[in-house]
């Protein structure tokens, strides 16, 4: 027997008794103990694989590479080095970054001992990129919302306020800078796969006017943050981080899919819309999965980042 071979009779077995992942998270663990971390072949486990929780945040901060926020360009810079040596150090650094913005910010009076944490993190962002406004009673903008929206489901993911706040920054601007035109076009993959997928669907959509009315601002501008529980939503930002954004359509079709029976009895946009906006959370794990599938389905099985 190859040695694939048996890899995959192991793990047909592991997945049979309940141990789906097992040889997955064995290879993830060989990865993670080379003295340099080979960065690419993070980004291809993450495309091919859920990330085991106890190493979620360790791989995404070796993925996110920071912004140059006077040329607004992605570096070579990534929060964590690739180098296990340097990890203890660097961290030091972005966690004495952190209290000097947070200090410069008190200095100020923008924030107080009463500030919620996301808005201490949405103004440290503002300050750092140079958006911050005259005062904190100005009214926020869009793109600042969106920013809370994935401070907020970040929060829930890392226990670590520095963590949280470089995940954050990091992955609005890997949103904001490489993904920022393939965003724009969504919308309509959107579109083109819920058609191949269920073409009676897509056609109950226009039929009621729905279809510009989705809810494309919650799905993909704030990539589902607010829209799945942070145990489902930290599977599809593993993709997006890794370096495809393309699973949020796939979401966003399986959520039609799935709750295909709800939105077909729904006959005006209002009302779709607002279903989907708040689609009941016990489906959210099978709809993930399911995205996913479909996702390696319509694009192949990624070899490396997307």
């Amino acid at each position: 027997m190859t040695e694939d071979s048996q890899r995959n009779f192991r793990s047909v077995y592991y997945e049979k008794v309940g141990f789906r992942g097992v040889e997955e998270k064995k290879s993830l663990e060989i990865l993670l103990k080379d003295d340099r971390l080979d960065v690419e072949k993070l980004r291809t486990f993450s495309q091919r694989f859920p990330l085991p929780s106890m190493y979620r945040a360790l791989v995404w901060k070796v993925l996110l590479a920071l912004t140059d926020e006077k040329t607004r360009a992605h570096t070579d810079v990534w929060i964590l080095p690739p180098h296990h040596d340097s990890h203890s150090l660097v961290m030091s650094y972005r966690k004495g970054q952190y209290l000097d913005i947070l200090r410069a910010l008190r200095v100020v009076h923008f924030i107080s001992d009463t500030t919620p944490q996301v808005e201490l993190y949405l103004r440290m962002y503002q300050l750092e990129s140079g958006k911050l406004p005259r005062s904190p009673s100005f009214p926020l903008e869009p793109e600042d919302e969106v920013f809370l929206a994935i401070a907020k489901a970040m929060e829930e993911m890392m226990e670590d306020s520095v963590d949280c706040y470089w995940l954050t920054r990091c992955f609005v601007n890997q949103l904001n800078r490489k993904y920022r035109d393939s965003l724009r076009q969504l919308p309509r993959a959107f579109e083109q796969y819920l058609l191949l997928e269920d073409s009676r669907l897509l056609s109950h959509l226009k039929m009621c006017s729905a279809v510009s009315k989705l809810p494309y601002g919650l799905w993909f501008k704030k990539c589902f943050a607010g829209c799945l529980p942070e145990s489902s939503l930290q599977r599809v930002w593993d993709k997006v981080i890794s370096g495809s954004c393309k699973i949020l359509v796939f979401v966003a079709v399986e959520i039609l899919l799935t709750f295909k029976i709800k939105v077909m009895a729904l006959n005006n946009s209002e009302k779709i819309t607002k279903f989907l906006e708040n689609i009941p959370q016990d489906s959210s794990d099978a709809i993930v999965s399911k995205a996913i599938d479909l996702w390696h389905k319509h694009c192949g099985t990624p070899v490396h980042s997307a």
